[in-house]
Parts: C-alpha cells; structure tokens; sequence
C-alpha cells in the first residue's frame, strides 16, 4: 500500500513564525500518526523578494524544532521548466489567453463600471475585485503582435470555456485530525479569470503547487484556511492537466492579541527572536498543542 505523503511548503521571503511551526507540526504529526512521508518544499518563485539567507533559516528553524524531512528538498526557482509544460498544455487546450492591463488598467475600468451601474463589483475570495475581462476577446492577431513587442503580459484562466471544457461539478476530499473525510464542491467560477501565469514571473503559486504536489506524490494537502478557497482553482488545474487531486486539510490560523493573523508582512514575532529569548523546542511544541 503506497504511503501517504505530506508536505510543508514555506515562502523564504521572511522568518519563519509561531504559525508556520504549527503548519510544519501539524503535518509531521499527520504523517507520523498515518504512517506517511514528510516532505519539505520550497517556494521560491518570487525570486525578486525571496533570499538566500531566509531558505538557511527555514532549515535551521525546522531542524531546531526537531523536525526532519526527506532529501532533496524541492525548490520552485529551479523547476521553471515543469511550469512551463504545464501552462503549454492548459494553452493548447484554449483554457487560457493573454492579459496586457495594468492594476491601473483594472482599477479604472472597475471604478467606471461602478460609476455607470451604482452597484459595487464583484470581488473574489480573497477580497480582490474580479478581473473585467477587457483582454478576453482581444483577436489572436492582435495578442501576437503585442507578445512579440515584447509587451508585459500576464496570462489568465478563461473560466467560461473552462467550463466546457471541465463540466462540473468538482469535488474533493476533505479530511480532519481524527482522519474523518467529506466530500466538497468546488467553485473555481467565484475566483473569475485569475492570473495563472504573471508578468514578472513564468508562473503563479497555483499552477506550481499543483504541478509540485502531482510530481511529489503528495497525497494530503494541510496548510492554513487563509488558502482553503484556492483549492477551488487547484482542483480545476488538477483536473485540467489530468493530475491527481490530493486530499486537503484546511487548519486554523494562529492570530496576535488584536486578532490579527501572524504575518511575516506584520513582522510577527519569529522563531528566531523565540529562540534568542530562551525558548525551547519543547516549550514552543506545547505552545502549539503537540506533545513533544
């Protein structure tokens, strides 16, 4: 019987804080408990704010929690190549199409819509207002012409014809820490056409971690519900590019006395300044409800 496989997937953009200890816990207890593998990954394909020094931190933050994981570790920045098949595969389907607006572009297009209809403008899971669609039915010609200017350009899922293409409903696995599953239906539509690959960078987190997890074999998903909507695009890539959908778990976000979520953007307290103060691996295991 094949082993199930988790991973934990941290950004070295930053240092690591009490909330990424409890993702990195949360899977290692998972695959210690269901007899699994423990993955570590790297995801590092903002190369313009991850940085060396915060990848040797991440290792040694990991390694001081007493956590250990399988060799090599898989970096993104060096697996642009695996994107790229990916994306080939989901143009040749039409299932995608250039976009050459600027955030000011959208902004005022959207601020114009609402002038004109008085109503506010639908907005995605994540709060962010949906994309108008004004390079949608650009005619090819056109779009080429601009591609070989050299123009910026990002590239974005065509939803409506995504759905021809993947008639619904799509459905996955949820499970909890007891190990008990339910089934859930996605809904990639409410994201609306959502960059899959960007301008500066020859991806986006969704098209590499679902690439990432189908390589590795990863088999359940636990990460924080600050990404449980975007399961809803992962798993219509998955099935897009005929790649397996894994089982996913969905955990709570720690959050500081106001509430808000730890956030390296908020320079949340880091493991490191845990660490300089005195604590130990123990002491922060049992902070976060695992038994050392």
């Amino acid at each position: 019987m094949t082993k199930p496989v988790f991973r934990f997937a941290p950004s070295p953009n930053g240092r690591l804080h009490l909330g990424h200890a409890f993702s990195a816990l949360l899977n290692a207890d998972f695959a210690r408990r269901f007899g699994g593998r423990f993955l570590l990954r790297i995801e590092d394909i903002d190369i313009t704010r991850c940085r060396p020094e915060f990848e040797a931190a991440i290792y040694d933050d990991l390694a001081w929690l007493g956590l250990h994981w399988e060799e090599p570790v898989r970096r993104q920045s060096e697996h642009f190549a695996d994107y790229h098949v990916a994306f080939q595969e989901l143009k040749g389907r039409g299932g995608v199409y250039p976009c050459f607006c600027t955030r000011k572009d959208i902004a005022e297009t959207i601020a114009c819509r609402e002038a004109e209809s008085g109503e506010a403008w639908p907005r995605d899971p994540d709060g962010a207002p949906l994309y108008p669609g004004t390079c949608r039915a650009m005619p090819a010609a056109e779009a080429e012409r601009r591609i070989a200017a050299g123009e910026p350009h990002a590239w974005r899922l065509h939803m409506a014809a995504l759905e021809q293409l993947v008639p619904g409903p799509l459905r996955f696995r949820r499970f909890d820490r007891e190990g008990r599953e339910d089934t859930v239906t996605a809904q990639p539509r409410r994201w609306g056409d959502a960059v899959i690959v960007r301008k500066e960078i020859p991806t986006s987190y969704h098209l590499s971690v679902v690439v990432d997890d189908a390589l590795q074999g990863v088999t359940h998903v636990v990460r924080g519900q600050d990404l449980e909507a975007a399961t809803d695009l992962h798993v219509l890539l998955q099935a897009l590019l005929d790649l397996p959908t894994p089982r996913y778990h969905h955990h709570g976000l720690l959050r500081d006395p106001e509430g808000d979520k730890l956030a390296k953007s908020r320079r949340s307290k880091s493991l490191d300044e845990f660490r300089a103060e005195g604590a130990t691996p123990q002491a922060i295991w049992r902070r976060l409800g695992f038994e050392p």
